[in-house]
């Protein structure tokens, strides 16, 4: 009894130490580039059935953050008919901006809210590891997660990953346990789980997979004259999970197919979104689509995660590349993982290797998923952030337990070397305390190194609008520009940041630049996401790479870079000019976006994007041959560009060409 009561104490303190992190993070963290979309996307699910607002996620986190707003009359912004990302962000802003402003009280309950999700996570984790490995085990792991800077960094968000992560831990428990001692009500938890884990993230379909290699190796482990039968059982129990969980699921959507209530309609079709898919992946989408197997809303879901990994641009070690690299995910592991933890890591493949560990099918259920999880990761081409490999460290924590826990039974000298490795990465984490986000481990320089190794959410989401307020009252009197990372989809004007807006890659298609002299005097606030250009196709493309040359005056919160004096940014000028362009011609105001154009070139004739504006602007006001001599000069200049860009834009220009 002492000994329980020993470990149960532990656990409240753990779980309290976690939320008192956690609760302090996020209380100073302005809006995150995704939060207000899911936000607004959960209060119209419970407001009116709506979940064509935000359909590249699952509703289960939107719903549950959103709770604390249930039977509150908020204003709703009007419906614009726009393309239904568009419609999320940006409605999504003028909700929060109208309801709730720089106060974020009601962005802190909904966080709250969401938080609930982190310490489940790290419940399940303690409960996993010890039944797999033992009540120390069980601890170690529970420590890992609570001072991981990676979980800590997502973990009151109001987004996907943290949620994600637990329900996959938990349905793989689900399993395990349903495997090792069979019952109705444990196969019934398993699918029900499972549902849980499908309405959270899209991800969620690769337990599938996982299951089924899980019940390869149940199949091959067992006795000779069991396998049929055991084949027989997990067989049908994998179905009755898949029939759980998909019913689970269209409880989430309110069991109804159409994705928006009657009366309104997705700003696009489920055929007319997979057209840029492959034939088999089409074919298999419209299929499920017109048996009506999963909800519409999920099935665009599906389809967006597989359109944005084909075209997403990667950045790594200060290098732009077109596409994903499969190496990605394992360098960002060895940059944001705690030196301990990855000590830890190995001295378990060192136990396992020995085979000290035993317990082989806890070790399969341990690493199969997150090996194969990695791998896809690998595979997909996603490459924004470690926040995507969640799921892998959670098996990892109770992985490195385990194998710590075995050793240390076997000497005092390896107990005491893995307690040092435990505390090693304890310190590690909160020397970055309360900026988790931007971690880095000692080897690659810390946070303030991050910005040149990574981007968008391993170091910058765009949550430091309060610190750069800050920095702004105590440096007054300057004029002020800001490249900011999530910008227009958050406005730094609502958090009292009066600066002029630096155009980036989401003004040029949402619009809210200024339109800016080629060169500026002031203070100059660059968000380290616009700083690496990490949207940008080709590092040519990057209006602020000269600013990487220079040694910034201050930096906030590892992800705002402050540069004070003059400066030439003909390129950002040239930009702002192009965005504002393409925005006057989509409003039929031609002439004066034909003058922006003209401007842009005169700044800089040499620049691809300027002279490909000028082209396309004169081509629709009918001037073919201004035209076509922009078209002909921004060829010349695309032969400059990377391989992989150079062909894209090449192909692009030379279309145009033919059809003059």
């Amino acid at each position: 009894m002492k000994d329980r009561r020993w470990v149960w104490a532990a656990i409240l303190v753990l779980l309290a130490v976690q939320i008192v992190q956690v609760v302090l993070v996020v209380h100073r963290e302005s809006l995150t580039f995704d939060e207000g979309n899911h936000m607004f996307a959960g209060y119209m699910m419970w407001h009116s059935g709506d979940y064509g607002l935000n359909p590249e996620h699952p509703p289960l986190v939107k719903l549950l953050a959103t709770v604390p707003l249930l039977g509150r009359d908020l204003w709703i912004p009007p419906a614009q008919d726009r393309d239904f990302k568009i419609e999320a962000y940006l409605n999504g802003r003028d909700w929060l901006a109208r309801n709730d402003g720089a106060s974020q009280h009601l962005v802190f309950e909904m966080r709250l809210m969401a938080g609930l999700l982190a310490v489940a996570l790290s419940l399940v984790v303690f409960f996993a590891a010890r039944e797999w490995f033992g009540t120390m085990a069980g601890l170690v792991a529970m420590v890992l997660v609570t001072f991981d800077p990676n979980v800590l960094a997502h973990s009151a968000l109001v987004t996907t990953d943290v949620g994600v992560s637990m329900f996959f831990l938990a349905s793989i428990y689900a399993f395990y346990r349903y495997v090792k001692q069979p019952s109705l009500q444990r196969l019934l938890i398993a699918g029900v789980v499972a549902g849980l884990l499908l309405a959270t993230k899209h991800s969620g379909i690769l337990l599938a997979p996982m299951l089924v290699l899980l019940i390869g190796w149940e199949i091959a482990c067992a006795e000779k004259g069991t396998r049929g039968k055991i084949a027989v059982r997990l067989g049908g129990a994998f179905a009755a999970i898949v029939v759980v969980g998909v019913v689970v699921l269209w409880a989430f959507y309110g069991f109804r197919y159409a994705a928006r209530p009657a009366g309104l309609a997705l700003s696009t079709t489920v055929a007319d979104y997979v057209k840029p898919l492959s034939s088999f992946n089409a074919s298999a989408v419209m299929l499920i689509a017109h048996l009506r197997l999963l909800p519409e809303s999920y099935l665009i879901g599906l389809v967006d995660v597989k359109r944005m990994a084909q075209f997403y641009p990667t950045f790594i070690f200060g290098k732009i590349h077109v596409h994903g690299v499969w190496w990605y995910f394992p360098a960002v592991m060895l940059i944001k993982t705690t030196l301990g933890l990855l000590a830890l890591v190995a001295v378990a493949v060192y136990a396992f290797i020995t085979r000290r560990t035993g317990k082989a099918r806890e070790l399969a259920y341990t690493l199969v998923p997150a090996l194969f999880y990695l791998a896809v990761a690998i595979a997909a081409g996603m490459n924004i952030g470690a926040r995507h490999i969640l799921p892998v460290y959670v098996f990892l924590f109770i992985f490195a337990a385990g194998g710590l826990a075995v050793l240390a039974k076997e000497s005092r000298n390896w107990a005491w070397a893995s307690a040092g490795l435990v505390l090693a990465h304890i310190v590690s984490a909160l020397m970055v305390f309360p900026n988790y986000m931007a971690y880095a481990n000692e080897v690659w320089g810390g946070p303030a190194n991050a910005h040149n190794l990574l981007s968008d959410a391993n170091v910058d989401w765009g949550q430091q609008l309060y610190q750069v307020k800050a920095w702004r009252d105590a440096h007054p009197g300057s004029e002020c520009w800001f490249a900011y990372f999530a910008y227009p989809e958050i406005d730094p004007t609502v958090y009292g940041i009066q600066c002029k807006h630096l155009p980036n890659i989401d003004t040029f298609w949402l619009g809210g630049a200024d339109v800016i002299p080629a060169k500026i005097s002031g203070d100059v606030f660059i968000s380290a996401g616009d700083l690496s250009g990490c949207e940008w196709s080709s590092e040519r493309h990057n209006p602020y790479r000269s600013f990487l040359q220079l040694k910034p005056d201050a930096m906030i919160d590892y992800g705002v870079m402050v540069y004070r004096g003059t400066f030439e940014v003909k390129q950002a000028a040239t930009q702002s000019r192009i965005q504002n362009a393409y925005q006057l011609l989509g409003n039929g105001k031609a002439p004066e976006a034909l003058a922006l154009v003209r401007e842009a070139v005169a700044i800089d004739p040499q620049d691809l994007s300027s002279q490909a504006a000028l082209g396309n602007v004169a081509a629709a006001m009918g001037q073919k041959d201004e035209a076509r001599t922009a078209w002909m000069t921004a060829l010349d200049l695309a032969q400059k560009l990377e391989p992989d860009e150079r062909q894209q834009q090449v192909q692009e220009l030379e279309k145009k060409l033919s059809k003059q």
